[in-house]
């Protein structure tokens, strides 16, 4: 049996969190979130990492995280540039704004040949999320377009210093996606969470982007993304998010979407002020006996 792909989306800096926040460390022996998500994804079986980062940052990138896994699985990279579009396109002069998550998966297309999950390089997911995604993962076809989310409960996602973006799902009776919102600016309040006009439970699933693909789907983003740059590339802060394409195909019937549940917490740092919720967080999953003190002896 094929074990599955760990893509790791590392291209972006963190402009509200002012670094490279993928390389701060979290842990008690200066261990960074990534460490943390490699640990558990060989924890959970899978079989190769890919790291999608840009070229700019690849030198300091690969000296500091990528040679700490070389030794224990084979790794491999992507590079994602805002000139990496179809010949047929040309980016406008003032676009500075990388293109989305949807196309840092695409860029991984030619170093990825067998079921995938794709995390963000900076969210916490815990070790039962990796061991459920992996066991969904080893039982698809890499032929089928049967992918698969892991959800998490909206109000364990919010942060306290600002406003979050999060993919909010309606599920099946079956389990299934039925149709996904992309919101932007979710705050916290009392009751749940706010976007604008529109209030929330907090009790909604959400994406925090851990997916479950087959190589089916860089088909699939190819016809969505010249779909996308058609109607919003010449916008300077557009972007392909990968929630939407699975909507999207969702909605057109040429895929399904199995919604996973876990019973990890995630935590993320997506202002420099969530940095130390996350050592904290950290630091009791190993007072608990989920991780070690020192993850690699």
């Amino acid at each position: 049996m094929q074990k599955p792909t760990l893509l790791v989306l590392a291209a972006g800096m963190g402009s509200r969190y002012g670094g490279l926040k993928q390389i701060d460390p979290v842990g008690p022996s200066g261990e960074t979130i990534i460490d943390y998500s490699i640990y558990d994804a060989i924890r959970a079986g899978f079989g190769k990492v890919v790291f999608v980062i840009r070229h700019d940052i690849e030198k300091t990138f690969r000296e500091v995280v990528g040679s700490k896994f070389e030794k224990r699985l084979p790794v491999e990279y992507a590079f994602q540039e805002i000139t990496d579009t179809p010949a047929s396109f040309t980016v406008p002069a003032s676009r500075t704004k990388p293109w989305g998550t949807g196309h840092a998966i695409l860029v991984a297309e030619k170093v990825i040949h067998e079921p995938f999950a794709m995390i963000n390089a900076d969210d916490f997911y815990g070790a039962d999320t990796f061991r459920t995604l992996a066991d969904y993962l080893r039982q698809v076809r890499a032929d089928s377009s049967a992918y698969a989310m892991v959800g998490f409960t909206l109000r364990k996602t919010l942060s306290e210093h600002g406003t979050v973006a999060r993919g909010v799902c309606q599920v099946d009776d079956t389990g299934k996606l039925k149709h996904i919102v992309e919101m932007l600016k979710i705050e916290k309040i009392a009751t749940g969470a706010r976007q604008g006009d529109v209030t929330l439970t907090g009790d909604e699933p959400v994406s925090m982007n851990f997916w479950g693909f087959t190589p089916t789907l860089f088909g699939h983003l190819h016809t969505e993304f010249q779909k996308f740059l058609q109607a919003h590339g010449q916008e300077e802060k557009s972007e392909f998010l990968i929630p939407m394409v699975v909507g999207g195909l969702v909605n057109q019937g040429q895929a399904t979407c199995q919604i996973l549940r876990t019973t990890s917490s995630w935590f993320g740092v997506t202002y420099r002020e969530d940095r130390p919720i996350v050592i904290e967080s950290v630091r009791q999953l190993v007072q608990r006996g989920e991780y070690p003190a020192q993850l690699w002896k």
